[in-house]
């Protein structure tokens, strides 16, 4: 890697640190509205903290407001995510107000504000050499498939948009794509797939 590209990593991680930080005690009063919202709402453990593979691969835990409830049907198995996902919580979801733990994962360096989404474990074996450079920078909140569609675009898509990120990563992409995702907030542009709530599994590249 290049000086300049040192420096620029060093830029970046230092405002990850300070802006998760300020962010994190602005937002107190409306972190524990959520909480309260949600334990209302869902009646149970208000987190959905999961494992997923960061930069290299590392596995860390990602932590968001939990949205959706665990009924199960008459086998018991899960209700799909669209009958799971409550009223607040899809509130919460299409404002993507659900991310804002995920700031103690910026905090502590896990993650970083920008960057291709942490996604599940169990999708690393199914990478092409291609898609698995998505691990060569840290996970973000937002990244540049999102503000390109979200959970609207195929995985292939979201795995270009991801890799073309890593390449051409810059601070000026960065804070491109932050103004860009403000921008789809307030449209609410892209939050799901048609025909789910989120989006669907990941099964390879066949």
């Amino acid at each position: 890697m290049s000086t300049k590209k040192h420096i620029q990593y060093f830029f970046k991680r230092s405002f990850d640190y300070l802006f998760s930080l300020t962010l994190l005690l602005m937002l107190s009063p409306l972190f524990l509205l959520l909480m309260l919202l949600l334990r209302i709402s869902i009646g149970q453990n208000v987190f959905f903290i999961q494992e997923r593979p960061g930069r290299n691969g590392n596995i860390f835990k990602i932590k968001k407001f939990r949205t959706m409830n665990n009924k199960k049907d008459e086998n018991g198995e899960l209700l799909p995510d669209g009958e799971r996902l409550t009223k607040v919580g899809g509130i919460i979801r299409k404002l993507s107000l659900d991310e804002i733990p995920q700031l103690l994962n910026v905090f502590k360096g896990e993650m970083s504000f920008v960057g291709p989404r942490p996604l599940l474990k169990q999708y690393m074996p199914l990478y092409s050499d291609r898609q698995r450079k998505r691990h060569d920078v840290l996970p973000g909140i937002t990244g540049w498939a999102q503000v390109n569609g979200r959970n609207s675009i195929s995985w292939k898509e979201k795995f270009e948009y991801d890799v073309w990120y890593v390449e051409n990563w810059s601070l000026l992409l960065d804070f491109k794509i932050l103004l860009l995702t403000i921008e789809k907030v307030f449209k609410r542009q892209g939050v799901s797939q048609e025909g789910n709530a989120t989006m669907e599994a990941f099964t390879g590249n066949n």
